[in-house]
């Protein structure tokens, strides 16, 4: 990680001595339901690594409404509660939604008064129709495939915290956006995003997405692992498939079988990769806290931004 000298370096042994939180009674159980396709976590996950990690959002999220507070009480202008926003970003297959889906639990548990919010940002990829008209369906996922003007301005509804708002839906199922079906962010306390690019510069609009974060996280792995197991969701999801014919990754013979994954490998190679070391490994040095990944999805370093 060239960037080390803008973080302190935690081994995990380390990092779990720095606070020692009760446990939120988070069981296996709970977290086999929310974790995302062959991601691994564990309760001792929890313990040594998210729980730390909750208590510093915690402080994040104190310092945030000490700092909103004062400078209402300097422009003697009614307090507004515009939400505290936590962007989580990394490539694809690297545990995201499990971290964010994780978060977003235990920030319930800690803040039972609180409402915790959570989005991803493939809600505002561009339909497939769209993407095929631009010339860019061969290039989903990367920064010119997303509506980045619409997430922006989504965002800033959502800071001025004034009422519901509607996030358009992507379903993985159709691997496309759903007309007239929305996700709605109604005044949350805390809202997560997450996404490969939420991190990311971008000139397509007048803002950056991370102007409205108040706290930042990156899952980062090695990219011979983070292609390991992007392959193996695939062949999962074959796996997982049988004997349904309705189901998108249904492979009835070897043959078919062996397509999925010839079809998995060059999409790593021609998309996933070159998306990754381009486009999204380069906002890691811009996140607040760094998850990093080794074998078997541990996590054995904690990266933390030291300005």
């Amino acid at each position: 990680m060239q960037e080390k000298l803008n973080f302190y370096v935690i081994p995990r042994a380390e990092w779990q001595k720095l606070e020692k939180p009760a446990d939120g009674g988070v069981s296996q159980a709970t977290l086999n339901r929310i974790k995302s396709v062959n991601d691994k976590i564990s309760v001792a996950d929890v313990k040594e690594v998210y729980a730390p990690l909750l208590q510093f959002i915690k402080l994040a999220y104190q310092h945030y409404q000490t700092k909103l507070a004062a400078k209402n009480a300097f422009l003697h202008v009614q307090p507004n509660p515009a939400p505290f926003i936590i962007g989580i970003a990394g490539s694809v297959a690297v545990g995201k939604s499990t971290s964010a889906r994780l978060l977003n639990l235990l920030l319930q548990q800690a803040y039972p008064d609180k409402k915790v919010q959570q989005i991803t940002t493939d809600g505002f990829l561009y339909p497939n129709q769209i993407l095929k008209e631009k010339g860019l369906f061969d290039r989903k996922g990367f920064p010119e495939s997303y509506d980045m003007r619409k997430l922006v301005y989504f965002l800033n509804i959502v800071k001025k915290n004034e009422g519901p708002v509607q996030a358009p839906y992507y379903s993985h199922e159709e691997n496309d956006i759903i007309k007239d079906r929305f996700e709605t962010i109604d005044r949350p306390d805390i809202l997560i995003v997450e996404g490969i690019n939420v991190l990311q510069l971008t000139t397509d609009a007048p803002l950056f997405v991370s102007d409205f974060f108040d706290f930042s996280l990156y899952i980062d792995a090695p990219t011979d692992l983070i292609e390991q197991w992007f392959l193996e969701r695939v062949a999962t999801l074959i796996d997982r498939a049988g004997d349904d014919p309705a189901e998108e990754f249904y492979a009835p013979t070897p043959e078919k079988r062996q397509k999925f994954l010839d079809w998995a490998d060059s999409v790593w190679q021609t998309v996933n990769l070159p998306n990754l070391n381009d486009y999204i490994l380069p906002t890691r040095k811009r996140a607040d806290v760094v998850l990093h990944k080794t074998a078997h999805h541990r996590i054995d370093q904690i990266y933390l931004r030291k300005y």
